[in-house]
C-alpha cells in the first residue's frame, strides 16, 4: 500500500472547504492506501495566537474527522506537536534550505498580499512542511493546485539532503485530483478561514442560512440566461447535488427565468441535509471529549516510532551522533 500524508490546521472551525479539499478524499483514502492523517496545530501558529482557541479547535478538529468517518483503527491519526521530533527535523532540514527557495513562495507572498503580518514562522512555513512529509517518509501528499509548489519545495530540499548524506528520505509527489475545484466562500474568493468567507461544515441552521443568503452573485436579471461557469452559488451547488439535479439546474441557468434567491433557498437545504447524520455522531462524540483525547494520544504512540526511526537515522547521518 501506498503511504499518503495530510494534514489540517485547527486555526479555526473547519468549513466546506476543508472537507471537500481534504477530508472528505482522506476519509476515502483510508480503505485504500497506508493513511497519515494529522491536525498541524504548529502551522495553525502562524495566524492563531489565542492558546484557548487553538486548544479547543484541535479537539473540535479531531471531532470532526471521527463523526465524518475517520476509522483511527484504519489509518495513522494524530495531533502535530505530540510527535516532537517534526521540530527538530525541521531546524535541521532549514539548515539545508535556501533562502531564495523560501522566497519565492506563491503561498507567503499572496498572505502578505492580504495584509497578513509576516513572521518567520510564516516565512519558514514551507520548511516545517516538508519536516512533516520527510518525516514519515510519505510518498503520496494529496493537495490542491495551489498547495503543489509546497511539494516542490519539499522535494527540493530531500533532493539536498540526500545528495550530501546518501539517499535518506523518499521523494513525495504531489497527489492532484483534477475534478477537486477551489470550493469558493460566501464572497466568491477562495474559502479560507483567513478570508472569514466561510461555511462551517456543522454549522447550525440558522447560521447556515444567514451564510448562504449572503453568497455572492451577479446582478443578471431572474429572466436572463445565466452562466454557471461563473458563478458562486452554481459551483457550490454542485458539490451537493446529484450528477441530475446539478445539470437540471445547469439548463435552468442557460435557458433564463431562475432567480439566484430560490437557487439558494435549494443549496440550503441541501447542505443541511447532506451532513445531517454525521451532526447526529458529532453531537455523541463531543460529549465524549476525553475518549477523543484518548484517541489521538493513542495514534500519537502508535506513529511517533516512524518518527524516531527517521530522525535518528537523519542525526546519524549528518553527524550529529558525536564520538
Amino acid at each position: 500500500m501506498t503511504r499518503v500524508l495530510s494534514g489540517i490546521q485547527p486555526s479555526g472551525t473547519l468549513h466546506i472547504g476543508n472537507y471537500f479539499a481534504m477530508m472528505k478524499r482522506m476519509i476515502e483514502f483510508q480503505n485504500e492506501h497506508e493513511l497519515f492523517c494529522f491536525i498541524v496545530n504548529y502551522h495553525a501558529m502562524t495566524s492563531l495566537h489565542d492558546p484557548k482557541a487553538l486548544s479547543e479547535n484541535t479537539i473540535d478538529a479531531a471531532l470532526d474527522f471521527l463523526a465524518l468517518g475517520l476509522d483511527p483503527e484504519k489509518c495513522y491519526f494524530w495531533v502535530q506537536s505530540d510527535i516532537p521530533e517534526v521540530t527538530e527535523l525541521a531546524w535541521i532540514l532549514s539548515c539545508h534550505t535556501s533562502l531564495g527557495l523560501l522566497e519565492r513562495s506563491h503561498s507567503y507572498k499572496d498572505k502578505l498580499a492580504k495584509g497578513i503580518t509576516p513572521s518567520c514562522g510564516l516565512f519558514t512555513y514551507p520548511v516545517l512542511m516538508a519536516a512533516d512529509i520527510l518525516l514519515y517518509q510519505a510518498k503520496l501528499i494529496p493537495v490542491g493546485k495551489d498547495q503543489k509548489q509546497h511539494i516542490e519545495i519539499t522535494r527540493d530540499i530531500a533532493e539536498r539532503f540526500n545528495a550530501i548524506y546518501g539517499e535518506t528520505f523518499v521523494l513525495p509527489e504531489p497527489m492532484i485530483s483534477e475534478d477537486i475545484a477551489v470550493v469558493p466562500g460566501i464572497d466568491g474568493q477562495k474559502m479560507s478561514k483567513s478570508y472569514g468567507n466561510t461555511i462551517d461544515i456543522f454549522e447550525d441552521e440558522a447560521s447556515l442560512k444567514k451564510k448562504v443568503m449572503r453568497i455572492k452573485t451577479d446582478s443578471t436579471p431572474v429572466e436572463a440566461p445565466k452562466d454557471p461557469e461563473n458563478c458562486n452559488l452554481f459551483a457550490l451547488y454542485r458539490l451537493f447535488a446529484e450528477k441530475e439535479k446539478t445539470e437540471a439546474l445547469r439548463e435552468r441557468y442557460l435557458k433564463g427565468g431562475v432567480g439566484y434567491g430560490e437557487v439558494k433557498k435549494e443549496l440550503l437545504g441541501l447542505i443541511y441535509e447532506y451532513f445531517s447524520p454525521y451532526r447526529k455522531k458529532r453531537e455523541v462524540l463531543a460529549r465524549e471529549r476525553q475518549a477523543v483525547k484518548d484517541v489521538l494520544k493513542k495514534g500519537a504512540e502508535k506513529t511517533r516510532p516512524i518518527a524516531v526511526k527517521t530522525l535518528d537515522d537523519v542525526k546519524r547521518r549528518s553527524g550529529l551522533y558525536y564520538v
